[in-house]
């Protein structure tokens, strides 16, 4: 079945003869632009990543080194969130602003009709889910061809493996304002408050981490397995969470759920 989604995908890609790939660096869009790559060959595609505040500095390098290894053309582009109207009031429709105005920076690309079509990792998966930037993409006619595949998360991850890439285990990621509590204010000070927060706590060999910010308070997100290691240096983990900023630490016990902010607007 996978192999099949996988045909069908690499059908898809060599319909539309040239892309331009909003490349996070993440699972999704890595896996995209291998196969793309694989599929139209590296003149036929460009891979774009957004440097932004929303975005962790060591993100964009691990980003340019996953291009490189592809043997993609990459370009860098600097953005900014916190300058879109409406996006720092952190509503429910946040994620539309954000993925509209991405959009709109990757569309003059295809002036000179060098490429064909934007294309990014959205996947079967996020159709269950709160994923406002699906509206935004339909607006600009921007695709996802790995959802058009019906290809899901672990099939992707099935696929990257397979394909030797180093992604086909990495943690699932999100942009930072996607830990701070909707209706609080975003700002340059918060995101570098979760970003730094998060850093640290991976030198606890914690892969996957969410340092959920509701004002002074820091809710911990890690899987159950690692609950124990939070726990066991609470001493050093608050001390330097105060240190960045938060006045009160806190360990979720129920543990890492994949967009756990979004269940206040259910």
């Amino acid at each position: 079945m996978v192999n099949e989604k996988y045909k069908e995908l690499t059908s898809i890609l060599q319909e539309m003869k040239s892309v331009v790939v909003a490349f996070s660096g993440g699972v999704d869009s890595t896996f995209l632009l291998k196969v793309a790559v694989d599929t139209l060959g590296a003149n036929q595609v460009l891979a774009v990543t957004a440097d932004s505040e929303t975005y962790p500095s060591s993100e964009l390098t691990e980003a340019k080194e996953l291009a490189r290894k592809i043997g993609a053309k990459h370009l860098v582009i600097e953005t900014s969130e916190l300058a879109i109207p409406g996006y720092a009031e952190n509503n429910k429709n946040r994620c539309y602003f954000c993925k509209s105005s991405l959009f709109e920076h990757l569309i003059p690309l295809l002036e000179g009709k060098r490429f064909k079509n934007i294309i990014y990792g959205l996947i079967a998966d996020d159709l269950n889910e709160h994923r406002p930037g699906i509206q935004a993409a339909k607006e600009k006619g921007i695709r996802g061809p790995l959802q058009e595949a019906n290809l899901f998360k672990e099939e992707i991850r099935e696929l990257s493996r397979d394909l030797d890439l180093p992604t086909w285990n990495k943690p699932s990621f999100a942009c930072l304002s996607s830990r701070i509590a909707y209706g609080e204010k975003i700002t340059k000070e918060k995101l570098t408050k979760v970003e730094k927060a998060e850093a640290y706590l991976k030198t606890f060999n914690i892969l996957q981490v969410r340092v959920r910010t509701h004002q002074e308070i820091a809710r911990i997100e890690v899987e159950r397995n690692d609950m124990k290691l939070i726990l066991d240096n609470h001493e050093s983990i608050s001390k330097e969470l105060k240190k960045i900023g938060y006045q009160y630490i806190t360990l979720d016990l129920i543990g890492y759920q994949s967009g756990s902010m979004n269940k206040v607007l259910s």
